[in-house]
């Protein structure tokens, strides 16, 4: 079964995405769980993880509303204050819900690239590890090194790094991101996820303008810590959900069956827990 390891839906009423404005003009909009189905249908995609877009616990009951209200949801990742005096109750609060997988701090969007290390936010991770819910890691290349510190920490929680790190694609970056995802892979137990790269691309990206941080992310993770994701609706910022789609399954042509099948489902089913 094919899984689509992140996505979003939102509504614009809510209003607690502070990050979404009028100016990102096509994705400015309400979005629904339908609304992914009609754009990932034509892949065969068949069942999707929820992931927050607002660092509000209300935003978090939306989707595991919505969760609850279509099968082809298998889990939410949702957001709390990890920082709070209460997080470790809160956390424990929304564990009860089964369709809370995990949760994501917004670290791209805080000042300080060693939030995750303050010593206020490890009970949370503390309670998180306890749990079994992942800890899904919005960060960019300049947290990778703090990123590594909180592996080595908290070895028995459950890491996935989203969208690759988002490296700098427009401009050619490649170092520390290479090196520092490399020693992620080989010095601890996350994952990665395959999502949201061409849209560091820069406007209108060519199909396989991603395709060298691909492949190092498959040599480095190898195909049994790769989760495909779609980051759709941001996605359409780059390029459609078929075209990302496909150019990842182009990139995994070389693998073996059951590896492309982990990539595309079976690694985010066992990572999240999800039911089949």
């Amino acid at each position: 079964m094919q899984i689509d390891a992140h996505f979003h839906c939102w509504q614009l009423n809510r209003a607690d995405y502070a990050w979404l404005t009028p100016q990102l003009g096509l994705i400015y909009r309400d979005v629904g769980v339908a609304d992914w189905q009609a754009v990932s249908q034509s892949t065969g995609m068949a069942a999707g993880v929820l992931v927050q877009a607002a660092a509000t616990e209300a935003e978090t009951q939306y989707l595991l509303a919505l969760a609850d209200a279509n099968p082809c949801v298998l889990g939410v990742v949702g957001w709390v204050d990890m920082a709070a005096a209460n997080a470790v109750q809160r956390i424990a609060s929304l564990a009860h819900n089964p369709w809370l997988k995990g949760l994501r701090p917004m670290l791209q969007d805080l000042a300080e690239p060693d939030w995750i290390l303050q010593p206020a936010v490890q009970p949370a991770l503390e309670a998180m590890a306890a749990l079994g819910l992942v800890l899904d890691a919005l960060v960019k290349p300049v947290h990778l090194p703090h990123l590594l510190s909180l592996c080595r920490q908290h070895p028995q929680l459950k890491v996935v790094i989203d969208h690759g790190a988002k490296p700098a694609i427009a401009a050619a970056q490649w170092q520390p991101w290479a090196g520092d995802m490399a020693r992620l892979a080989h010095e601890t137990s996350a994952s990665c996820k395959l999502s949201g790269l061409l849209t560091e691309a820069g406007a209108a990206p060519a199909p396989d303008a991603a395709a060298a941080y691909i492949a190092h992310l498959l040599a480095s993770f190898g195909a049994w810590r790769l989760l495909w994701g779609s980051d759709w609706p941001v996605l359409e910022l780059a390029t459609s959900y078929a075209a990302w789609w496909t150019a990842c399954q182009t990139a995994m042509a070389g693998l073996a069956v059951p590896e492309r099948a982990a990539v595309f489902g079976g690694n985010a089913q066992r990572v999240y827990g999800l039911a089949a």
